[in-house]
């Protein structure tokens, strides 16, 4: 025991490794590590790797004995040592020196001086960028992870030492990030409890950068090379491009909770810069994965205030601009039936003026229309990122959603009423012309068919003015592939019309669909609510169709249906003075830009000669003059010449001698709109409700509910007869459908029945001239009781 103890207290007879040790230290701290002595511990440590794990126990134990000390100096050294080593010995015994090295740097965190903290970062940082050969399988991360997150929050009364902590803690996030992410043997850094403390601490710095610096920054980088916000971005950017499929949601998930609580979604700010940089941090196959987090956080905020709706929704139209791959995900659909499902609640709130059921909570139409225009434009910039034939898809999903009243199911809640009705469709159209703004389709029965046309038409004629410009406006932007509508004028000289030859699925699709599209113009054109916009809108679509659906079929028979429009104008007394100014304005621009597009130079000349007189003795029948700001209406009626008119014959002489001959002929007959279409001859007749709203039963009779109008006697007078549809009409809004087919199986229908039956199971005739026997009919068969269901 004595000699032992000699052993202890003589220099010389220390161990080898604790003289190495001690020999690195100089007498004076401040001339730094000796470093030839240095060269001969590190020898050492690489040709005895077994005393590596004393050479480390050792050094810390000064490293304690100097911290305790306040000799600074000398812990800067033992820092550098343990530095030194690390580097030398990556190799299978690395291990041997982490566990000292470890815990060290925990007692330099756990200091209550900022300079240690910095020393302790920068160890750590060039610890974990070390590559090593052999993983472990018992180191734990979780204090240097709270730590860290912990410097990042720093309040230090002196700014410059704040952001130097502020620096170092996250440049140890961004360490322990890389040490872990890639070794499945060390802790898990993409569990919840590790990334509520890492990301919130880095959007901290993050947001205090936007808040402060967001404008230098952009222009003058180099001024902030090492802050807090550079750093911050830096690491953030690192960690999301290494999230995996499986960790992008609990990556996203504290970015949510942060702008939640700490009220940052409002206005166009942190929150947009925030998923700004995770869209374009992440792997470009895991963006929808981010979408479907920002639809389901704006589903759970539904009962939120409209300024944090309109920001969520505001972060996903620049989260789609961004994602332009057209990834939404399996569930396309879902996305826009979730948009739309918040339109339709904004509409109950506007309406209510509470966006709670408790009526607690007060908003405002002007919030709710924000966040209604930032849906739109968030439908829209979702479905430019999507390929055509899915845009299709979405454009007939959208139009099934719109409330078509006595029709569709509404879409708005039963206490919204007519008005909640309209304000939906206002806005699904508005939906409908974002997508259709920006939808190329070569092939117009792809872009137009019969399930999305006919639907969209019917709105042509419905009441509201608003809802019938913008079915003009979607009807321009789809058939309009060629842009043409931006440059359309009621000068044409100086425009660059692009007309090409008409192509096979073009024919095609005006001759499955012209008599429509015409009907609807017609009608549209003579509605009494209609304005200046509706006038020019008329004029778009018209010019739109002749440049580019244009063949000499087509040419005659829209120049038929402006003259039928200006020949009933004569006998329209009921319209307003500017409406019919309006239609002979708008008679004359088409003409004008039509006779410029292939039609025989004497048209040209007929309809130029027809404008000079209007231009000399009424220019208020021209679109210069009714189409502007402040229209000069004539005073008292409105009287118009023959030679103020267009005149058929002078028409057909015009195009006689030409291609447009062969088609001539159909001048004999006037234009009379066709009805086409069950559902449209349905909703748009005239003794059809427009603000009906039917049980569902007899929604879906209503096939009986128009043969039973067919049938009525048209013998009576006309007020008598309208009076008796009234009635019916109300009838069939208030009684029960027992009692309605009760009384329709008694009345004239029956007899109807039978004669259509009787017509349909009608034998044909025999060659012979006998007739064949008369067979029963189905209807009169009588089965077994076993063959009924």
């Amino acid at each position: 025991m004595p000699t032992l103890g000699l052993c202890g207290c003589c220099w010389a007879l220390r161990p080898r490794y604790k003289r190495l040790v001690d020999n690195i230290f100089p007498e004076d701290p401040e001339e730094g590590l000796v470093k030839a002595n240095m060269e001969k511990l590190t020898f050492f440590a690489l040709s005895a790797p077994e005393k590596l794990d004393r050479i480390a126990a050792y050094l810390s134990e000064r490293l304690t004995r100097e911290l305790n000390r306040h000799r600074y100096g000398y812990v800067c050294i033992a820092m550098e040592a343990m530095e030194q080593l690390l580097l030398a010995c990556h190799c299978q015994s690395i291990n041997l020196l982490v566990e000292s090295f470890l815990s060290t740097l925990r007692l330099l965190l756990e200091a209550d001086k900022p300079h240690l903290h910095i020393l302790a970062t920068n160890s750590f940082v060039k610890f974990a960028n070390i590559e090593e050969d052999t993983p472990s399988y018992h180191r734990s991360y979780d204090f240097f992870v709270s730590r860290f997150s912990e410097m990042c929050h720093s309040d230090h009364e002196d700014l410059d030492t704040r952001n130097k902590i502020r620096v170092s803690g996250i440049r140890g996030l961004q360490g322990v990030v890389r040490k872990t992410v890639d070794d499945e043997l060390q802790v898990n850094i993409w569990e919840p409890r590790h990334m509520e403390q890492i990301v919130p601490a880095l959007l901290v710095n993050l947001q205090q950068h936007s808040q402060n610096d967001s404008g230098l920054f952009s222009a003058f980088p180099s001024l902030f090379s090492g802050s807090p916000a550079e750093q911050t971005e830096v690491c953030f950017r690192e960690l999301l491009c290494r999230a995996a499929y499986g960790h992008i949601n609990n990556a996203i998930k504290p970015v949510l909770m942060h702008l939640d609580s700490h009220s940052l979604w409002q206005g166009r700010g942190f929150a947009v810069q925030c998923f700004q940089i995770i869209m374009y941090s992440i792997q470009s196959q895991h963006s929808h994965l981010v979408i479907q987090q920002l639809l389901g956080h704006l589903d759970a905020n539904s009962r939120s205030p409209a300024s944090v709706r309109a920001g969520i929704v505001e972060v996903l139209s620049e989260a789609a601009v961004i994602e332009a791959t057209g990834s939404v995900g399996p569930t396309v659909l879902e996305v826009f039936n979730t948009l739309l499902r918040q339109l339709r609640q904004s509409v109950d709130y506007q309406l209510t003026g509470y966006y709670d059921n408790g009526g607690k909570h007060k908003t405002s139409s002007i919030e709710e229309k924000k966040l209604q225009d930032a849906v739109i434009k968030t439908i829209g910039s979702f479905a430019n990122t999507l390929p055509i034939y899915q845009r299709s898809e979405v454009m007939l999903f959208i139009m099934g959603k719109i409330p078509v009243p006595g029709i569709y199911p509404a879409l708005g809640s039963p206490n919204s009423g007519f008005e909640g009705s309209r304000m939906i469709q206002v806005m699904l159209l508005k939906s409908l012309l974002q997508v259709s703004e920006h939808y190329e389709s070569s092939n117009l029965l792809t872009a137009l068919p019969s399930s999305f046309l006919e639907p969209l038409l019917s709105f042509t004629l419905m009441e509201d003015p608003e809802i019938r410009l913008l079915v003009l406006s979607i009807l321009t932007s789809l058939i309009d592939r060629r842009h043409n509508a931006s440059r359309v004028a009621f000068d044409v000289s100086s425009l660059e019309m692009k007309e090409d030859r008409c192509s096979r699925q073009d024919n095609l699709f005006m001759r499955k669909h012209a008599q429509r599209l015409y009907r609807h113009v017609y009608l549209a054109s003579r509605e009494e609510n209609s304005g200046r916009s509706h006038y020019q809108a008329l004029f778009t679509l018209l010019a739109v169709l002749s440049v580019e659906l244009a063949n000499e079929e087509v040419v005659v028979d829209l120049i038929r249906l402006i003259l039928a429009l200006q020949m009933t104008l004569s006998n329209q007394e009921c319209l307003s003075v500017f409406n019919r100014c309006g239609i002979h304005a708008l008679c004359a621009a088409f003409l004008n830009l039509l006779s410029q597009l292939g039609p025989p130079p004497t048209l040209h000349q007929h309809i130029t000669q027809v404008i000079e007189s209007r231009q000399k003795d009424a220019p208020h029948l021209l679109p210069e003059v009714m189409f502007c700001d402040k229209p000069r209406l004539p005073e008292g009626e409105l009287k118009v010449d023959e030679a103020l008119l267009f005149i058929q014959s002078k028409i057909c002489e015009a195009l006689a001698g030409s291609s447009y001959s062969a088609h001539c002929e159909r001048f004999n007959t006037p234009y009379t709109p066709q009805l086409t279409g069950t559902q449209t001859r349905v909703t748009n007749h005239p003794l059809f409700p427009r603000h009906v709203n039917f049980s569902r039963s007899v929604r879906e009779d209503l096939s009986l509910i128009w043969f039973f109008f067919l049938s009525e006697d048209r013998g009576v007078v006309e007020e008598e007869e309208r009076r008796k549809r009234m009635e019916v009409v109300e009838r069939f809004q208030t009684a029960p459908f027992e009692e309605i087919a009760a009384q329709c199986g008694t009345s004239l229908l029956q007899s109807k029945l039978n004669q259509v039956f009787e017509l349909i199971i009608r034998p044909p005739p025999s060659p012979s001239g006998h007739s064949a026997p008369r067979s029963t009919p189905v209807y009169e068969m009588k089965f077994p009781d076993l063959c009924v269901y």
